[in-house]
């Protein structure tokens, strides 16, 4: 529908078409963005939560390099052909309709939150094979008995259970951060950059095409890597090269007119602050959303979370231009604060997730807690 309205908009010469297709757009890329990495995450096996996990950003990015490419004059790029380019958006939409109607309904949310045992049963078969269900089966029938006591939780009463503060406090952080941390203000520098180190400004958009291909190589690269290192390996990391990446951009936007190397670093920077970004928050992020809850939290957690990210997206595309204003070159010493921060925090508070169950996470989060409230009270 969205695509269609899009499409019509020019021939029509309505340009209220179009406001109405980008914001259905918007309204279905947010659902998807909540609903995707959650299903992911609870169909997925232990050992292989993390690569499945990624799954959701590698598609985002390599839909973002798709986008790139089309975009190029020579292919959908002219502006006669953007009502096309537009309604491009069709084709991965139909897919998903005649796709999703063979997918199993997630095995968690059967058993645990139906109570439908064959349904759950029927649900592993399809997704693990004969052979491999019945591993899944205890995982999740023992979650199961780890939440007999509790219901689903709405957003409201998420916000208020003191069981999962640090859970949530977590996700908050991390979604926010992912917005915050400074990829979009570079994308948004990227161009001037570009211009002024030299390149023409119709070889621009090729060499923009380059920073969708960093990323989509990074995402690929972390899921390759995510289950072998960990995640708080890779965000951890992740955050602290973007927090170097911004100190030396800060550097070479103040030495801009001193020679003409400093344009060419600044474009280095931009690459490895892009570089930096893929590897870790990019896609860890969404990941550790559905890891540190439980079935009867995570949905919750997740209205949560995605909400905190677009308005964090909303924000900073608001705010960047006066902070740009401001502080002129030194504005990424803001997300220098942000990124060195958060890599702080993940490094002293968020336990490692790779190759545990959820209950085990949530048993890891009550331990600390534990040690934390016995060190309180020693200190007493």
């Amino acid at each position: 529908m969205a695509a269609l309205l899009m499409g019509l908009s020019y021939p029509t010469g309505l340009f209220e078409l179009l406001i109405i297709g980008r914001l259905l757009i918007g309204i279905y890329a947010g659902i998807g963005l909540c609903i995707q990495p959650q299903y992911l995450g609870e169909i997925a096996p232990t050992a292989f939560r993390g690569a499945m996990g990624m799954g959701t950003s590698i598609f985002i990015t390599g839909g973002i390099l798709t986008g790139q490419v089309i975009g190029l004059k020579e292919l959908l790029g002219k502006e006669e052909h953007w009502p096309i380019l537009l309604s491009t958006t069709c084709i991965p939409a139909l897919l998903q309709l005649l796709i999703l109607p063979w997918f199993p309904e997630s095995p968690r949310y059967l058993l645990i939150d139906k109570g439908d045992d064959e349904g759950c049963k029927k649900a592993l078969k399809q997704l693990h094979g004969v052979a491999g269900c019945d591993g899944e089966w205890v995982d999740i029938e023992k979650e199961k008995n780890y939440l007999v006591d509790f219901q689903a939780k709405k957003p409201w009463e998420l916000l208020t259970d003191r069981s999962v503060r640090r859970q949530l406090l977590t996700v908050l952080l991390l979604n926010a951060a992912q917005q915050l941390n400074g990829i979009n203000a570079i994308y948004f520098y990227a161009d001037y950059l570009f211009r002024q180190s030299g390149i023409p400004a119709d070889k621009i958009p090729y060499v923009t095409v380059g920073t969708g291909a960093c990323e989509c190589i990074t995402a690929l690269t972390c899921g390759m890597l995510i289950d072998r290192l960990g995640r708080k390996v890779l965000i951890t990391g992740g955050y602290t090269l973007m927090s170097i990446c911004c100190i030396l951009f800060t550097l070479t936007l103040s030495f801009q007119d001193a020679s003409p190397v400093f344009p060419y670093m600044s474009m280095v920077c931009v690459f490895a602050f892009i570089l930096s970004f893929g590897l870790g928050p990019g896609g860890v992020t969404n990941i550790l959303t559905t890891e540190l809850f439980t079935q009867t939290a995570r949905p919750a957690a997740y209205i949560i979370a995605g909400s905190l990210n677009w308005l964090s997206f909303f924000f900073i595309g608001l705010v960047f231009p006066f902070i740009v204003i401001g502080l002129q070159q030194y504005c990424f010493l803001v997300f220098l604060a942000v990124c060195s921060l958060m890599a702080i925090y993940i490094f002293l508070f968020v336990p490692e997730t790779k190759n545990k169950t959820f209950v085990e996470i949530q048993n890891e989060f009550q331990s600390r807690k534990a040690r934390s409230a016995d060190g309180a009270g020693t200190t007493l």
